[in-house]
């Protein structure tokens, strides 16, 4: 085994191994009912049993008309409430407490005109005016950076392209394997974010990470000479698991929402952002083993089956998990 691939799979060890999903967003969605009066959602991760400590401060004048209800959701704690506001429009939002935490928040605002807004605030930017209307080009950068976000923080996505990477030889058969994932989940993302196809995310996440531990498994035979299909034609095989990861893709995307009147952008921007992400980590890899290529070290033959192995034990410990969670 080169020591490439025992870097690359150190970098992507180094998250909890109980998390694939290790950055999620909070959410704050407002929808005016009739003129002036909002009802409020607010969705805040939390840590342990405590809830981030976010809120949401409007610059003018708000009242709230009905006292704040909350539930837990697992990972989230969801805060409703009603409230009446002159004009949200020309005001500034601020999420204080975000600058204090490393998650980022996503608003989105609809209005009674079926107009909307909506924008993504950060630790660096935890505020933003919310103009009088927001165009299409807002909501594309949005969602796109939302995209590159989702794949970039998705160790279980990552490490299934990684095992990819693994099972296949030659830059040909490459180029059609990602073209394959990425035209298999661009379908189903489609569909699912659509309501055209409704598939329950508990069983679809234990079945992606289930995915990595196939594709593990053929490494492992492929090194000890037993060559199969998956190794003859892995985009096949990536094909056929992307059409879930796609799926994967529509539950983190339903958890945001889409904006009203900017349906069709948001869901382009978003899966090209997964796109854009998905090309940033292969490139990545490839830049690495180029560059681990050049030291020369030698590993006992056995050392080869350590990356299969290792990828292939977290992705059943997720099988585990996340079976026990159904």
């Amino acid at each position: 085994m080169r020591l490439s691939w025992l870097l690359i799979l150190a970098a992507l060890m180094s998250p909890l191994a109980g998390h694939a999903h290790e950055v999620r967003p909070a959410y704050l969605d407002l929808q005016e009912e009739r003129s002036g009066e909002f009802s409020v959602l607010w969705k805040t991760p939390m840590l342990g049993d405590l809830r981030l400590a976010l809120d949401p401060v409007f610059s003018g004048s708000v009242e709230a008309l009905t006292p704040v209800a909350t539930r837990m959701t697992g990972d989230a704690a969801v805060r409703t409430w009603r409230l009446r506001a002159d004009s949200l429009r020309g005001q500034t939002l601020r999420i204080a407490g975000l600058e204090s935490t490393l998650t980022d928040a996503l608003v989105r605002i609809t209005f009674a005109d079926g107009s909307s807004w909506v924008q993504r605030l950060t630790p660096q930017q935890p505020e933003s005016f919310i103009p009088m209307r927001q165009d299409s080009w807002g909501v594309a950068a949005t969602y796109l950076v939302l995209g590159v976000e989702h794949i970039l923080t998705g160790i279980d996505h990552l490490l299934f392209v990684l095992a990819l990477l693994l099972l296949t030889t030659g830059t040909w058969r490459l180029v059609k394997t990602v073209t394959a994932f990425t035209v298999a989940h661009s379908i189903t993302l489609g569909l699912a974010t659509l309501g055209i196809v409704h598939v329950p995310s508990k069983p679809v996440e234990a079945v992606i990470a289930l995915s990595i531990v196939f594709v593990a498994a053929e490494i492992v035979h492929a090194r000890q000479g037993q060559v199969g299909l998956a190794a003859h034609m892995p985009w096949i095989v990536a094909f056929t698991f992307g059409l879930l990861h796609g799926f994967g893709f529509a539950g983190a995307l339903s958890e945001t929402g889409l904006p009203a009147g900017h349906i069709p952008v948001a869901l382009l921007f978003f899966n090209l952002g997964v796109e854009a992400g998905q090309l940033l980590f292969v490139a990545a890899v490839l830049a690495l083993v180029a560059v681990a290529r050049r030291i020369h070290i030698a590993w006992p033959r056995w050392a080869e089956l350590v990356p299969p192995y290792a990828i292939g034990s977290l992705a059943m410990f997720w099988v585990i998990q996340r079976v026990a969670a159904f």
